[in-house]
């Protein structure tokens, strides 16, 4: 999995699919499927769906976006593509995108939610922040923590962050960041709501790590800024929508790109107003 959008449309109605809540609190639900194939397991995920109108949100294309733009930016994280697809939801067929990608555990490895793990390693008094320094995860959250600013994520809730441990190897480790679908501009459904959607805002976000505000949790940083291996370039909008211009309107991607450039060229000096 890398990014790629495959338009073809593929039969995946073998697939069988399961509800999740939209932990966020919003309304819709969201569908997860798995497969093995030729013995790999893959992971699939709808969009915002709706039983009568089908797919109505488009965050499988975030997910994709921010794909593309943490490999711009080096960070660690998990891939997916992006694929159109015929499915089957309770008997019914639906067109729909949705996104797919592999298995981040290696062998041998079980995963569980880090706000799990806290609470059974945390020292008394000690913060979701300062529990993860202690266990060597500084650079992970710092990073994580200015991504989330970047693509105003909405979802960063406890069991968005996974700890990955292999008791006969006696390793742990954090899990490569995953689950962004829940950011940029996934609230609006048409060109109306986009184009009136203020990037910049500071909107109430679950942030396991720090506060509800996603800008606020950004003096947890103390003014450092060596959180990317890469940089971001106005050039590289064309790497971030490619093959996406059939999958949403240019009006929302063109609204997605301001709102990724904008506060990615903001984000020095909002940690240093925030020191």
């Amino acid at each position: 999995m890398n990014g790629t959008v495959w338009k073809e449309k593929q039969d995946l109605t073998y697939l069988r699919w399961s509800h999740i809540r939209n932990s966020s609190g919003t309304a819709g639900t969201f569908l997860k499927a798995e497969s093995s194939l030729s013995g790999e397991k893959i992971y699939y995920k709808l969009s915002n769906f709706d039983p009568v109108r089908g797919v109505v949100g488009h965050e499988c294309v975030n997910e994709i976006i921010v794909d593309r733009l943490l490999t711009i930016l080096g960070v660690e994280h998990l891939s997916y593509d992006l694929i159109h697809a015929d499915i089957r939801v309770e008997g019914k067929i639906y067109e729909a995108y949705m996104c797919a990608s592999k298995d981040f555990k290696e062998r041998g490895e079980s995963k569980v939610a880090l706000d799990d793990y806290y609470r059974l390693n945390a020292l008394p008094g000690e913060t979701h922040y300062d529990f993860c320094v202690r266990n060597g995860w500084k650079d992970y959250v710092d990073t994580m923590i200015a991504v989330d600013y970047i693509i105003q994520n909405r979802d960063r809730h406890g069991a968005n962050i996974e700890v990955l441990r292999n008791p006969r190897a006696h390793t742990v480790r954090i899990a490569p960041l995953f689950d962004h679908g829940l950011s940029l501009l996934y609230s609006c459904t048409t060109d109306a709501e986009a184009s009136k959607f203020d990037v910049m805002a500071d909107r109430k976000c679950q942030n396991f790590v720090g506060s509800f505000s996603c800008r606020d949790n950004l003096k947890l940083l103390d003014g450092r800024k060596d959180l990317f291996p890469g940089k971001l370039r106005r050039k590289d909008k064309e790497t971030l929508l490619a093959g996406l211009e059939d999958v949403l309107s240019e009006t929302l991607l063109e609204a997605i790109w301001r709102m990724i450039y904008r506060r990615y060229t903001s984000l020095e000096s909002e940690i240093y107003e925030n020191v």
